[in-house]
């Protein structure tokens, strides 16, 4: 068993994680970032899980970039195929459950 007080986590980098599980096929990381994440696509579902913080995603939908805000508490989801990137408002910290071997 495993307690992980996310509001404590930080990283040597921007984006650095902590493997929180492998689950069949699946990996549960907890990310620290001040920097935004490139856009990119991923070959698996991701659940994205805003624990502290507060994150602009930014999403293509209909040929065209969308925008959401992420509060702490948030979730948000991108199928196979979603280009998406994310971009936090100072420190966040971010839960991400994907598949096993994303980047």
């Amino acid at each position: 068993m495993r307690v992980v007080r996310s509001k404590d986590f930080t990283a040597s980098r921007a984006w650095g994680a902590d493997l929180i599980a492998a689950i069949a096929d699946a990996t549960v990381r907890l990310h620290w970032s001040d920097q935004p994440y490139p856009w990119h696509v991923n070959d698996g579902e991701e659940v994205f899980a805003v624990l502290d913080g507060c994150v602009d995603m930014h999403y293509r939908a209909d040929e065209r970039e969308q925008l959401v805000t992420l509060q702490a508490g948030d979730l948000f989801f991108a199928d196979v195929g979603d280009a998406h990137s994310a971009h936090p408002r100072g420190q966040a910290r971010v839960l991400v459950i994907e598949k096993r071997g994303s980047v």
